[in-house]
């Protein structure tokens, strides 16, 4: 299937400007997709700039090797998750790079191919399987989840991944399902969604919440973007910059408070007289608030909508003192 998907990047002008890319930068896209924001990236940083593409999606990556084939072998791209940034720049032998960027969720073509099990379409829904395993190599399904994991572990999934009402009775009904089908395909789950009437009175679908908690569950990507940050801001150079988007609220608050943290220094009390901690701040945040798409881009674009994008800067040993 390599090329046979069109990757639309998100907030591409706002993130590859924020980065302050220059001839001759060394970038980590640690979500390539379809290469969208990579071919701009790899524009702005000429024939002297390096580029590390990383997306655990085989598919993905041979559609983006298609589409940067131009740029040569400026382009080094491997099969890995965004939390490996450290062992992947240690195996290429790039000490420091100048920027970091993590488009982070679902891909529109992911959503769009039923075999991925990401979507709820009623027309796809008896033949689209509960996977909704980013990186195929993953050895739980959605559906396997669902199979073993115990209620409460269920209930816990669906509150806090998909901030759903009525997560306990959703979890009650998914076990008295399994216990007499497994629930293997979208429709399976559906009709479990149905008979425990969540969701209702909800703008959108109550699927909605359901699937982005599964996907979390199955992906461990609230996981994934606690050990992805600490590796981008370890790899990156004084003045280096990590770019984030993200397309939900659990995923913005996280980059928000670790953004927030890391810009901190001291953490003693604030009666004591002399620090003690010797903590100081490894950055400077550089968007005070998340920036989102214009109206243009969302009219052409309806996943925009919900993105967010922040940056922090990585500071030197002495600007942090």
């Amino acid at each position: 299937m390599a090329g046979s998907f069109h990757h639309r990047p998100v907030l591409l002008r706002e993130s590859i400007e924020g980065l302050a890319l220059r001839p001759g930068s060394r970038v980590v896209d640690g979500t390539l997709g379809g290469g969208g924001h990579a071919a701009a990236i790899l524009e702005l940083i000429g024939p002297t700039g390096r580029f590390v593409g990383l997306d655990h999606d085989a598919e993905a990556l041979a559609t983006a090797a298609t589409r940067l084939a131009r740029f040569g072998d400026r382009v080094q791209l491997e099969r890995a998750s965004f939390r490996e940034i450290r062992s992947v720049l240690r195996r290429l032998d790039v000490d420091q790079v100048d920027a970091v960027l993590l488009d982070l969720g679902v891909s529109s073509w992911q959503i769009d191919s039923p075999d991925r099990g990401f979507r709820f379409s009623e027309e796809t829904a008896d033949v689209t399987p509960l996977d909704m395993r980013m990186d195929q190599r993953l050895e739980k399904s959605a559906a396997d989840l669902l199979a073993t994991a115990p209620p409460g572990v269920i209930e816990r999934w669906l509150r806090e991944y998909g901030e759903l009402p009525g997560a306990a009775r959703l979890a009650r009904a998914i076990d008295e399902a399994r216990r007499i089908a497994p629930l293997r395909s979208v429709r399976d789950l559906l009709r479990v969604i149905d008979v425990a009437r969540v969701g209702g009175g909800r703008r959108h679908h109550p699927a909605t919440l359901v699937f982005q908690a599964l996907r979390i569950a199955v992906n461990d990507e609230l996981g994934a973007l606690d050990e992805g940050i600490d590796a981008a801001l370890d790899v990156l150079a004084p003045g280096g910059r990590l770019a984030v988007i993200s397309y939900h609220s659990l995923e913005d608050r996280r980059v928000k408070h670790r953004f927030r943290e890391e810009a901190r220094g001291c953490i003693c009390p604030p009666r004591q007289p002399v620090c003690t901690c010797g903590r100081l701040p490894r950055v400077r945040i550089v968007t005070r608030r998340a920036v989102v798409a214009g109206e243009a881009e969302q009219r052409e674009n309806p996943r925009s909508r919900s993105a967010r994008l922040r940056i922090a800067e990585r500071l030197s040993q002495q600007e942090a003192a």
